[in-house]
């Protein structure tokens, strides 16, 4: 039946142009943009999972900074210590040579020992790092508190998200604390036994030149061969030497753990770069467009939508014919 009312032909051509051009305009903006899904229209739970992963990745960038900031923390003070360590062995080297001398000697070698005491002090107090300092420390009261490394963000099968970290145990490395009220003083600073090199909580002062006794205490940081006129004797210089070794032992046991302390923060620094790439891809996979894909559609719907341009203009031009009829 034709019709000069309603040209169904012409309505079918145009619902095809139309099709096709809204077909057309997605494939222009997926090639505009490089995107599958640019926005939530166009797919709503691949974008919102894009969306919280991109998110992640951000968050997980700033983690990445952290452990920098953290590595150098970390790296500062094992560069402190390990020059404290050479240092200490010197003070040994020194108490060991000075066995057996005499007194003028041992005067002149304490102002050998007092120059290294004080460049164990500068290495402690140098050691510093983003205002962070683990050598040297001054507590108020009670114990020194860790250094907090964030060190991955997380977020669980609920979407909950919490943070973690790697801490380093400032309390056990410490060399010096000048507060008022520590619970225990530095490996350096803190009184020890002669006789065992533990260390104490109160002090006995040895009585220079006379014979070692089992209750007298050093700290590495004050011990003295030659003070107020009189030298060590040579069995105190002995316990100095039990001292210092025991001081020594602590800051080697330090050092390892400052060593695997960066060694934790350099896996962590790798894992995270990695974990960020992987995300990347994940989300890329999602919403990325196939660029070879659209570029193949747009040339078949640029020619569908000139051929329905042709369609449509052979519809309209059919009603024309229904005038040749009343010639």
């Amino acid at each position: 039946m034709s019709s000069i009312m309603t040209n169904t032909a012409a309505l079918t051509a145009l619902q095809s142009l139309n099709a096709t051009s809204k077909s057309l305009q997605d494939t222009q903006a997926r090639i505009s943009t490089g995107y599958r899904v640019s926005q939530a229209s166009d797919n709503a739970a691949y974008w919102s999972i894009a969306t919280t992963m991109r998110s992640d990745n951000q968050a997980m960038s700033t983690v990445s900074d952290s452990l920098g900031l953290g590595a150098s923390k970390v790296d500062t003070a094992y560069t402190g210590m390990n020059s404290a360590i050479t240092t200490i062995n010197t003070i040994q080297q020194k108490l060991t040579a000075s066995y057996g001398q005499t007194d003028a000697s041992k005067e002149k070698t304490q102002v050998e020992i007092k120059a290294l005491q004080d460049q164990l002090k500068a290495y402690a107090d140098g050691a510093t790092f983003s205002g962070t300092n683990m050598l040297s420390l001054s507590t108020a009261s009670g114990t020194a508190a860790d250094v907090k490394i964030v060190s991955a963000f997380n977020r669980d099968a609920t979407g909950a998200v919490s943070i973690s970290t790697i801490d380093v145990n400032v309390e056990s490395i410490k060399l010096y604390d000048g507060g008022a009220a520590p619970t225990a003083k530095g490996i350096l600073d803190t009184d020890r036994l002669g006789a065992t090199g533990a260390a104490v909580t109160t002090a006995s002062a040895p009585t220079l030149g006379a014979p070692a006794a089992a209750t007298d205490t050093y700290s590495v940081a004050s011990l003295a061969i030659f003070s107020g006129g009189k030298a060590a004797s040579d069995s105190q210089i002995s316990q100095m030497m039990t001292v210092v070794d025991a001081a020594l032992k602590d800051m080697t046991t330090a050092a390892t753990k400052l060593g695997a302390a960066k060694s934790s923060i350099d896996l962590q620094k790798t894992f995270t770069s990695s974990l960020m790439d992987s995300i990347d891809r994940g989300v890329g996979q999602l919403v990325d467009a196939d660029m070879n894909k659209e570029s193949t559609r747009l040339q078949a719907l640029q020619v569908q939508q000139q051929l329905g341009v042709q369609a449509l203009s052979i519809a309209n031009g059919s009603s024309q014919s229904i005038l040749s009829l009343f010639r």
